[in-house]
């Protein structure tokens, strides 16, 4: 401090002067600030930050990450003198925060979207009531083999994390793994399917098929229908013929009439898999490369969980051949029975003799 600026707050004092509460300089003092030095810098902020048009492509930052010093530098190609620390400053007073995606969007709304529900869910009560199987199928998100990145943390020694790669390539020896599961909502069991080659209708239907022989009948041996709950979209949409056809084909070889509801268009996440099966085979195997098809396998096998659940999960093999076509003559010989209400999503298909 220089000594005229004690001399003069030396003679403050002596006079008696009563300073405002909080304040150390008299008002108007000190440097002004730099929305006050530049009334424009604020409205060039907000404009680089969020457009006005959203994609407008005279936007100079549209494709551009948007951080304090690229910010700050934009800004001084305008003219504005800022500095990365004062670009912060202004946009958090100017009500912003770092902030991420939120999964919010379903897409446009079906009006029959909350009855579809409530039909779900009393066929699914009406079942389990009878003591008859209602399972609820999907397929998890594809998974590449090999020592790549798995999302999570797990216990490892301190500074020695397991080492993979950098980059996220295919590798073609080992190829992918296709998770397509069965959940059992009776039971709180499941049975997860690995494939290697295509999700396509005729290995989701296998996936179904292997669970009943290997889990449902046992569990089941009385059951004379099998409820399933399906997403709209994928392997095993509402306007699959292929998904159909191959459900007529399960029909005939296990003599049960097979129910189908779908989930209304845009609500996969309410799908009740990915929360009651999927969701604690991540939590299993988070932090872990998965290696081979044989980890993936593990891994899934030994997901439980307090409340009861239990997995099985075994390698599919097989080849699944994509695009095939289901003829007219074929969709026409499937016993396919509409429900009364919204019979594009619910239907039944009866076995055929023979």
């Amino acid at each position: 401090m220089s000594p005229r600026t004690l001399a003069k707050g030396l003679k403050e004092l002596d006079s008696g002067e009563v300073l405002e509460p909080g304040r150390v300089r008299r008002a108007g003092g000190g440097r002004k600030s730099a929305k006050a030095l530049d009334p424009g810098l604020v409205t060039a902020l907000e404009t680089l930050v969020e457009p006005v048009t959203r994609g407008d492509p005279e936007s100079p930052l549209r494709w551009t990450s948007k951080s304090t010093r690229v910010l700050s530098a934009e800004l001084a190609k305008q003219g504005h003198q800022v500095s990365h620390p004062l670009v912060s400053q202004l946009l958090r007073e100017a009500g912003y925060s770092l902030q991420g995606n939120r999964k919010t969007r379903e897409g446009k709304d079906h009006p029959d979207r909350d009855a579809q529900f409530g039909h779900i869910n009393a066929r699914v009560t009406g079942q389990l009531k009878k003591g008859a199987p209602a399972i609820s199928v999907d397929t998890k998100k594809k998974e590449l083999v090999g020592d790549f990145k798995n999302a999570g943390r797990e216990w490892r020694p301190k500074g020695r994390p397991e080492e993979v790669r950098v980059h996220d390539f295919i590798d073609k020896e080992k190829g992918k793994a296709i998770p397509y599961g069965v959940y059992d909502m009776g039971r709180n069991a499941g049975w997860v399917s690995i494939g290697i080659d295509h999700d396509t209708a005729s290995f989701a239907v296998n996936t179904i098929r292997l669970w009943w022989w290997r889990m449902g009948r046992r569990a089941y041996p009385r059951a004379r229908s099998l409820l399933i709950t399906a997403d709209s979209g994928g392997s095993n949409g509402s306007r699959l013929r292929l998904w159909k056809w191959e459900l007529q084909q399960f029909a005939n070889q296990t003599g049960m009439t097979i129910h189908v509801c779908h989930l209304p268009p845009g609500t996969s996440k309410w799908n009740k898999i990915e929360h009651h099966l999927f969701s604690f085979i991540s939590r299993n195997w988070r932090g872990r490369p998965l290696l081979t098809h044989a980890t993936i396998v593990n891994l899934i096998g030994a997901t439980k969980t307090q409340t009861g659940l239990t997995v099985r999960c075994e390698l599919d093999r097989r080849a699944y051949a994509k695009n095939v076509k289901v003829s007219d003559e074929q969709m026409r010989s499937i016993n396919l029975v509409p429900d009364a209400f919204h019979g594009d999503w619910n239907y039944r298909i009866r076995p055929r003799a023979g």
